[in-house]
C-alpha cells in the first residue's frame, strides 16, 4: 500500500538496502541468488525486491522468476520458501530475504537439508534485529537505523502536533550492510 504524497513518514532506504545486499553476494561470486520477499502490497518489500533486481541487472545477471518468492515475513514462511528453492534441480547458492525473520526460516531449512551456512549457502537478511548477531553463524543483514528513525518520527509527530509545517513529507534514513559470517563465496 502506497502512502499519499502529503502523508508524513519516516522510513529507511529499502531500495538501496536491497541493492547493497545483492551486490555483496554478487561480489562474493554468487550468480544464482534467490530473493524471498514479503508481500507485494507492502511498499518496503517491493522496494527491497526492486533493489535486488537493480543489482542483478547491473551485474548482467538474469532476474529469474523461479528464484523470486513472495511470502509473509515470518520464519515459517521463510522456511517453506527456502525448502522449495533448495530442493530444485538448480538450487540457489545464496538467498537474500525480505527480513531477518525469514532468514531464520532459511537457516532452519538449510539445516534440515544438511546444508552448512555459509559453506553451502550464503544468507542475507534485512532489519538487523538484535538476534541477527546471536544466531549461528551470525547473520549478514541490512541494518535499519531503528533508533534514529524513532527519534525522527517522534520529532515529526511533535512538530505536527504543534501545527508546525515540516520541510518535507517523507524522511528516509540510510541503511548499511552489516557483514557477518553468513556469507562466503559460492561452493565450487
Amino acid at each position: 500500500m502506497e502512502l499519499p504524497d502529503d502523508v508524513p513518514f519516516v522510513g529507511a532506504t529499502n531500495w538501496s538496502g536491497g541493492r547493497s545486499a545483492t551486490r555483496h553476494l554478487i561480489q562474493l561470486g554468487h550468480r544464482r541468488i534467490a530473493m524471498i520477499s514479503g508481500p507485494d502490497d507492502v511498499l518496503c518489500c517491493r522496494a527491497r525486491l526492486d533493489g535486488y533486481r537493480s543489482a542483478m541487472e547491473s551485474a548482467g545477471l538474469p532476474v529469474r522468476a523461479d528464484l523470486v518468492v513472495r511470502t509473509d515475513l515470518t520464519p515459517e514462511d521463510g522456511h517453506a520458501a527456502a525448502l522449495d528453492l533448495l530442493n530444485r534441480p538448480e538450487p540457489p547458492t545464496a538467498i537474500f530475504t525480505g527480513n531477518d525473520l525469514q532468514a531464520l526460516g532459511v537457516y532452519q531449512a538449510a539445516r534440515a537439508l544438511g546444508l552448512r551456512i555459509p559453506t553451502d549457502l550464503s544468507v542475507v537478511g534485512f532489519d538487523d534485529l538484535p538476534l541477527a548477531a546471536l544466531v549461528d553463524p551470525p547473520l549478514t543483514t541490512v541494518h535499519q537505523p531503528i533508533a534514529e528513525m524513532a527519534v525522527a518520527a517522534t520529532e515529526l509527530a511533535i512538530a505536527l502536533g504543534r501545527g508546525e509545517r515540516t520541510s518535507q513529507a517523507g524522511l528516509e534514513l540510510a541503511t548499511t550492510l552489516s557483514v557477518r559470517q553468513s556469507t562466503a563465496p559460492p561452493p565450487d
